[in-house]
């Protein structure tokens, strides 16, 4: 059995699911367990039928578990992209955190968040994980995921040390560039997009992929509006996280 890679760990269940890490770790990603009970979502992630896992599970009380060694490629991410790594499972940390998910979008309780922020403290602390690269799995995975949810607390969590947060810029109704529209401001968008890091054709035109992208943005960083319309408060959202990298 091994031993737990940190001592937020309270115990390992080891979980069949994981291969060899064929990346430097660079990224960790939060994700929502998405089911009923915390019994059966780690039942889910211990199972080899499956085929998934993480590395670790923090339930609702703050209980940390591990379940597969840090050193080796958790299957969590899936078909995922950031920053051009098309294999975030070779490249990430993965933390599943007990909540039924969007069906019941409740308040995720205090102690978990705060378990999961002294374990991705430590995480990024020996990993060298910078804060953008604390990661909603929505991110890396455009149209296809949308958890841990809008209704985290990223907000709390970078309070607490873990992740890149700016306060989002007030939503005012103003005109924005959405689905049609093309030209060098979408460029600019999109071009900002993808220097963040998500995935974003920069080509001019304001299509589905690009609607998506903003999408998964706002669900992060300004979730208050989540329409895949990019208004004045998203792009100016982005541009001050943006500036914040480094500073």
């Amino acid at each position: 059995m091994p031993s737990p890679d940190t001592p937020h760990a309270a115990d390992f269940r080891p979980s069949p699911n994981h291969g060899e890490r064929l990346r430097p770790i660079s990224s960790l990603i939060l994700h929502y367990t998405g089911m009923p009970t915390a019994a059966a979502a780690l039942a889910l992630l211990t199972s080899a039928e499956s085929q998934v896992s993480s590395h670790y599970f923090v339930d609702e009380d703050g209980t940390i578990l591990q379940l597969v060694p840090e050193a080796r490629r958790a299957w969590h991410a899936g078909r995922s992209f950031w920053a051009d790594e098309e294999d975030m499972n070779s490249a990430s940390i993965g933390i599943e955190i007990v909540h039924p998910g969007h069906d019941d979008p409740r308040p995720f309780p205090d102690r978990q968040i705060e378990a999961v922020a002294a374990l991705g403290r430590d995480i990024c602390a020996r990993c060298a994980i910078v804060p953008q690269r604390v990661l909603a799995h929505s991110d890396i995975a455009i149209g296809r995921k949308v958890d841990p949810g809008e209704f985290f607390p990223w907000k709390t969590l970078a309070e607490l040390g873990v992740g890149h947060y700016v306060a989002p810029a007030p939503i005012a109704g103003s005109a924005a560039l959405e689905p049609g529209a093309s030209g060098e401001p979408v460029r600019e968008l999109q071009r900002a997009l993808a220097d963040y890091g998500y995935r974003s054709d920069v080509s001019g035109a304001y299509d589905a992929a690009s609607a998506g992208a903003v999408a998964a943005f706002q669900r992060h960083f300004r979730p208050g509006l989540i329409d895949g319309r990019a208004d004045s408060s998203t792009i100016a959202t982005l541009r001050a996280l943006a500036a914040g990298i480094g500073a």
